[in-house]
């Protein structure tokens, strides 16, 4: 495997009146996640990148990290660095942002 954790950041857009990760700031926990793992050195074995829908419109904004297929809910600019810090660098997942998917 060429990353040791992989980061899904949902950023689809979709019409009202279904909620939509992209339009709840999606975009912008891409490029958190992305700095994230730059301030720390880590872009060469984690990688943090923008997909569309994750079918959890509802938990939105969604995040899905693998290899585990760990997925996160409601999840604000505050919760990247616990993210980074918990799930990716130690293997403990965030329980109070962790979805039963």
């Amino acid at each position: 495997m060429k990353y040791k954790k992989h980061v899904f950041i949902c950023a689809n857009q979709k019409d009202a009146p279904k909620k939509s990760c992209g339009t709840e700031h999606g975009l912008a926990l891409v490029d958190a996640f992305k700095a994230a793992l730059a301030e720390r050195g880590l872009l060469k074995e984690m990688r943090a990148q923008r997909t569309s829908c994750l079918d959890a419109c509802a938990f939105g904004p969604t995040v899905v990290v693998y290899p585990e297929g760990t997925y996160y809910g409601n999840v604000q600019l505050a919760d990247v660095t616990e993210i980074v810090e918990s799930d990716l660098l130690n293997n403990q997942p965030v329980g109070r942002l962790k979805l039963d998917v």
